[in-house]
């Protein structure tokens, strides 16, 4: 089958595809929020709809996200770079332990069912959304960083956790920050790069490591679904500065709440499924 058979054959996925790419483009500079927390629940459900089971479209949605994490979160490190809103200093302190978080949950995500990485996300999506509903304009808990054994395991936790649900760590480690009085711009400009160093490892474990499912979508190789892939990064990249031109325009306050909502919605729906 040439490419040209190959895309007739497919449309359906490709336009669906081509829609999430837009979809999270737009979020992500309208919100500020980071793409995985949006491409892994529409590719979850998106894929269920072509036949694919919940645990293999886990599974590939979370390989697939990290994948695309890995070209849009250069981008987005020199753009915070240039406003020195990269913490490198943190980097180097954190880059071992959250390598080591990012090697032990990409492996995991190559040996377990997908329906734990299901209840996993569920699980973050629904705190996130409460995080970002709740929390907002409160004050910090904590007037500093802690020590050494307290920053071990928040590096660690930030690259196992995101590892294993398909999300760049911003979605982690910006409320984990901020909570400590670490300034909100630094945050998530530090937080592209910890993308990098979760996404990058994570994307290859799972390529590499991983077994494509037999009811793996179209153009599947190991976890990753590469028209996802490639349907994904270019619209991402070109629509994130139109969700950036948007927000300018609107009430970003109420746009993150109606966001929140739309969210935990989406974490407890993906609980729902697995438990009732």
């Amino acid at each position: 089958m040439n490419i040209i058979e190959f895309i007739t054959a497919n449309i359906t996925t490709f336009l669906a595809l081509v829609a999430t790419g837009i979809f999270a483009g737009i979020l992500a500079g309208l919100l500020g929020v980071g793409g995985g927390i949006v491409i892994v629940p529409v590719l979850f459900f998106l894929f269920q709809s072509f036949g694919v089971s919940a645990e293999s479209a886990m599974l590939v949605a979370t390989a697939t996200s990290l994948a695309t994490i890995v070209p849009t979160s250069v981008s987005s490190i020199r753009s915070h770079n240039q406003k020195g809103n990269v913490d490198f200093e943190l980097l180097k302190r954190w880059v071992g332990f959250i390598l080591i978080g990012v090697l032990l949950g990409s492996w995991l995500v190559t040996r377990v069912d997908g329906t734990i990485l299901t209840m996993v996300f569920g699980v973050i999506a629904t705190l996130s959304a409460l995080n970002m509903l709740l929390r907002t304009g409160k004050a910090a808990h904590y007037q500093q960083l802690p020590g050494n054994v307290g920053q071990t395991v928040m590096g660690t936790s930030i690259g196992f956790f995101s590892s294993m649900v398909g999300i760049g760590g911003g979605t982690i480690s910006v409320p984990l920050l901020t909570l400590y009085n670490y300034p909100a711009h630094k945050a998530v400009g530090t937080a592209a790069a910890i993308g990098l160093i979760i996404s990058l490892p994570a994307a290859l474990t799972m390529l590499v490591l991983g077994s494509t499912p037999s009811d793996a979508p179209a153009g599947t190789l190991g976890l990753v679904n590469l028209v996802g892939f490639i349907c994904i990064v270019p619209l991402t990249v070109l629509f994130a500065p139109v969700g950036t031109s948007l927000g300018a325009k609107l009430d970003g306050a109420k746009l993150k709440k109606v966001f929140a909502c739309v969210l935990l919605f989406t974490g407890l729906r993906m609980l729902g499924q697995l438990f009732l």
